[in-house]
């Protein structure tokens, strides 16, 4: 069950195909997202804390989108209310198939419930934490606002939504200066100009990110009624929509 280097891209590409998340990807996944993501281990840290203190005694905690069930284990370790069950959620067989291999091997005390399923039409209840790190950018832009209005509406009063995402700006010279700083951030960790160059080419229209003002205009047309950033580095950003 070790992980392998990312070196997906490493090879120049007579054509760059659509990036999916199939078991090449979930092979290289942790080492992918850490080298890719700035402040991607501070913000899994974290959600566990939030689950601690948002997560209430017989609700359920949804992690949609769990790719190998980081966000997962982050609350499993750190929620302390009683009878309370996370909810695991991906659409990729491959990463649920991994994800289930990394949750037998961990003793955290909280059930989860592993779920292959599209999170746009899995039943969401009960809930008092909801997880979306790094998912809603995959999500088809007609199908944003009617996935936030359910979450909402399976939430708890007092719950919480904790919604993370690449994120783009409408001041171009900042998007060019945060964008540099993002390829900056990958060169130190070890990738290529190519390897930059193809994956960005493979996530053209797989990845849509959005701005934090449309970010925040859909939270709050949902019915959330405190939205804002509680983590960000460079074009990377976490919100907190409160019920």
């Amino acid at each position: 069950m070790s992980d392998r280097p990312d070196t997906l891209y490493a090879d120049p590409l007579a054509q760059v195909g659509r990036f999916a998340f199939d078991k090449t990807v979930v092979a290289v996944f942790p080492d992918m997202i850490k080298r890719s993501v700035p402040g991607y281990a501070t913000i899994i840290q974290l959600i566990g804390d939030l689950a601690e203190r948002y997560a209430q005694s017989g609700s359920r905690c949804y992690d949609l989108g769990c790719s190998l069930g980081a966000a997962t284990l982050a609350m499993r370790h750190r929620i302390h209310s009683a009878d309370c069950q996370i909810v695991a959620v991906d659409n990729s067989a491959a990463m649920i198939e991994r994800c289930k291999q990394v949750l037998d091997a961990d003793s955290g005390p909280v059930p989860v419930e592993l779920r292959c399923d599209d999170i746009c039409s899995t039943e969401i209840a009960d809930a008092s934490v909801i997880v979306l790190n790094f998912t809603l950018q995959f999500v088809a832009l007609a199908k944003r606002d009617a996935l936030l209005k359910r979450l909402y509406d399976a939430l708890r009063p007092g719950g919480i939504l904790i919604l993370s995402e690449k994120v783009a700006f409408d001041d171009e010279p900042h998007q060019q200066l945060m964008t540099e700083l993002h390829h900056n951030f990958k060169r130190a960790n070890g990738y290529s100009d190519l390897e930059i160059a193809q994956k960005r080419s493979a996530l053209e229209q797989v990845l849509v990110p959005e701005t934090l003002n449309r970010h925040r205009e859909r939270l709050r047309a949902a019915g959330f009624s405190s939205v804002d950033v509680w983590f960000q580095c460079f074009n990377f950003a976490s919100m907190i929509a409160i019920k």
